[in-house]
């Protein structure tokens, strides 16, 4: 198995691009689990073209920092990055980002998800290469609700996950009714809260680019979380980004998770999940509007302009997002942990399908969330858990900050909401942006 998989790997690199002489590549990534997996497995890259690897690990939040300063200042810290859906397109018409979209023939760009290269372009250029791709989805424990006699719809509505979380909290058994993001940022709290947001019936902005946080439907998405949270989620909750969430449902302490639907592979893994075989899913909760209820995301690998080793980098990039990554990673980690949401073929691969009864309702969810259809009235911009412009980083991080301080009772939500009303429409007057 060993011999075929490093052989799959050299075979790969030297069909479509020639070897840069060895470089030593630094490559700063998230702490997922897919990223780990990637990680453990490079040494087959370094076997095969002798490119040392060396890996800055990083919290999601500390990379997004650590990531923004570099490529914003030109730095050259690093030679490749993770970066989202959000990032790729704004730094690659910026000049910050390599075009990646000369792999060679045989990366077979036609075989990655349409939605997905999509969002990882701007105006008809590659910036980076899917690892893998997301929506959210509702993850629940079906022993739980089998044993109180409840039934989990395909599409559940908030006012009955609201039913379903105070019929199952337990917290004397070290059960939750519901897990949900409460770490601030714009990438933790601020994805889920966004969804909320949307089905709720609310905007960030209205055409004029007016700010529209202290709104009724603001009001009632964001009290509607807390009570989720305050009355039925775990302590400390505000501290509980995606990793946390993803460990306390894999260890049985959470009735119902709503949360990405790449986490599915880790779930469904009794290796790594104590609930592995009493995990069931449904879609993505909705409220008063049904669409933007499920989030649209990818983390890719991109590489900066700074970089003085975009050959070499170019060649781990191949590598990594590849068919014959995927299925190194189903041969030697078990085809329930394959990097999901990228490529049409994992799809059509039986043995995936076999080990991962969520790979249906994971791609159906990723081809379904329009980042241009996400909110019931008319925007000026794209984006389901975010807003598409490079403001957003700070504001988002912000209103994350001010949703958590109301989580934790430092304030009720209508002072919360104002107060981020207020700090982002001044920061989107000092942009330029109402008409």
């Amino acid at each position: 198995m060993l011999f075929r998989t490093s052989a799959v790997a050299a075979a790969v690199l030297l069909s479509g691009t020639s070897l840069a002489s060895a470089e030593t590549l630094t490559i700063a990534t998230v702490n997922n689990s897919d990223m780990i997996i990637m990680q453990r497995l490079s040494s087959k890259f370094t076997e095969a073209t002798g490119h040392e690897l060396n890996w800055v690990v990083l919290e999601e939040n500390v990379l997004r920092q650590r990531v923004t300063t570099d490529i914003a200042t030109g730095g050259g810290q690093f030679d490749i990055i993770t970066v989202g859906a959000y990032e790729t397109p704004i730094w690659g018409s910026a000049g910050w980002l390599v075009d990646v979209g000369d792999l060679g023939d045989d990366y077979d760009y036609d075989d990655l998800l349409k939605p997905v290269r999509d969002g990882l372009s701007s105006e008809g250029t590659l910036y980076a290469v899917p690892f893998y791709a997301e929506s959210s989805f509702t993850y629940y424990r079906k022993d739980l609700f089998d044993a109180a006699g409840l039934t989990m719809p395909d599409k559940p509505t908030y006012e009955q996950i609201k039913e379903f979380a105070a019929a199952l909290n337990k917290p004397e058994e070290n059960v939750y009714g519901i897990c949900l993001r409460g770490k601030p940022g714009w990438g933790e709290n601020m994805a889920f809260v966004d969804t909320m947001v949307n089905t709720y019936g609310g905007r960030w902005f209205d055409e004029e680019w007016n700010t529209t946080i202290n709104t009724p439907e603001w009001q009632a998405a964001i009290t509607d979380y807390i009570d989720l949270l305050n009355n039925y989620g775990p302590p400390g909750a505000a501290s509980n980004g995606h990793n946390e969430n993803r460990a306390l449902f894999a260890s049985g302490n959470c009735a119902m998770w709503i949360d990405a639907t790449s986490a599915a592979g880790y779930i469904f893994n009794p290796s790594e999940s104590r609930v592995a075989d009493t995990t069931a899913f449904a879609a993505s909760p909705v409220a008063d509007f049904t669409e933007g209820s499920g989030w649209a995301w990818a983390w890719a690998l991109a590489i900066p302009e700074s970089s003085g080793k975009q050959d070499a980098a170019k060649e781990f990039l191949k590598w990594a997002t590849s068919k014959d990554y995927v299925q190194m990673v189903g041969e030697t980690e078990g085809w329930v942990s394959a990097p999901p949401g990228t490529r049409q073929s994992t799809y059509d691969n039986p043995e995936y399908k076999a080990a991962a009864p969520f790979a249906d309702a994971t791609l159906q969810a990723i081809m379904s969330a329009d980042p241009t259809k996400a909110t019931r009235d008319p925007v000026p911009y794209t984006g389901v858990q975010f807003v598409a412009i490079p403001e957003f980083q700070g504001i988002g991080t912000q209103v994350g900050q001010t949703i958590a301080a109301a989580l934790t009772g430092q304030m009720p939500v209508d002072q919360a909401l104002q107060a981020a009303q207020s700090a982002t429409e001044r920061t989107m007057r000092q942009a330029g942006y109402p008409k």
